[in-house]
C-alpha cells in the first residue's frame, strides 16, 4: 500500500484483509498520506476477505496532511513508524482509535451490502424452503416435512433481520459522525462526508 501511494496514484488498492478492523486501520493510515474512503467489498476465497480502495483527495487540506506525515514518518515501510499505529502492528494508538472506529464502520456497512437480502433474494429463499419440503415428502412424514421447512424458513428470516438491524445501527452512528447517506448507480445506499461524490466522478468531492 504504501508504495502505491509513495507513486501518488489516484487509486491506491489496500491488500486484501482478513477482518474489517484491519481493513479499517490501513485505510485510517492512507488517510494520513491525503486519500480518502472509496469503497470495500468481500474478496478471495468464499469471500473470506475484506478489500478496500482509496482514493487521492483532492482538496488542499489533504496535501498539508500528507506532507506533514511525510515529515513525521520518513521512513514508513522501511522499519519506521507508520502514522496512526502501533509500531509493527494493526493496533491502532489511542489518538487514531475513533478515526479507525469510524472507518470500520464504513467499510462493514458497504461489505454487508452483499448479504442483505432484497425481495427478489428473499424469494428465492423462500422457495428453496418450499422445494425442500416438497422433496423432503417423498420419503418422510407430511408433519416432519413441514417442520423441517418451516425451521429452515425461520432461520432465514432471523438473518435477515439481525443483518438488516445491525446495519441500520451502522449507518445511524456514521449519520450521527456528520456522513450524509446517497444512493449509487445500482440503488444502493452510501456514506459520504459533506461535499464528497461517490467514486468516478471527475473530483471525489464537490467544487
Amino acid at each position: 500500500m504504501l508504495q502505491q501511494i509513495a507513486r501518488q496514484q489516484d487509486i491506491v488498492e489496500i491488500a486484501p484483509q482478513g477482518s474489517a478492523p484491519k481493513a479499517a486501520a490501513l485505510a485510517h493510515v492512507a488517510e494520513q498520506y491525503g486519500y480518502t474512503y472509496g469503497m470495500a467489498y468481500r474478496t478471495g476465497y468464499k469471500n473470506s476477505l475484506v478489500q478496500v480502495r482509496m482514493y487521492r483527495d483532492p482538496q488542499p487540506e489533504a496535501r498539508v496532511r500528507e506532507a506533514a506525515t511525510i515529515t513525521a514518518h520518513p521512513r514508513a515501510g522501511n522499519g519506521g513508524t507508520v502514522p496512526g499505529l502501533e509500531e509493527g502492528s494493526l493496533k491502532p494508538l489511542p489518538e487514531a482509535v475513533g478515526a479507525v472506529a469510524v472507518l470500520k464502520d464504513l467499510v462493514t456497512f458497504d461489505v454487508m451490502a452483499q448479504y442483505i437480502a432484497n425481495r427478489r433474494q428473499k424469494a428465492v429463499c423462500y422457495l428453496a424452503c418450499a422445494v425442500l419440503t416438497v422433496l423432503m415428502l417423498i420419503d418422510r412424514s407430511a408433519l416432519e416435512a413441514v417442520v423441517s421447512g418451516g425451521a429452515v424458513a425461520v432461520l432465514c428470516a432471523v438473518a435477515f433481520k439481525v443483518g438488516a438491524l445491525r446495519r441500520g445501527k451502522i449507518a445511524q452512528r456514521l449519520t450521527d459522525a456528520g456522513f450524509v447517506v446517497v444512493r449509487d448507480g445500482q440503488g444502493g445506499e452510501r456514506f459520504l462526508r459533506p461535499g464528497q461524490q461517490l467514486p468516478g466522478h471527475t473530483s471525489l468531492f464537490a467544487a
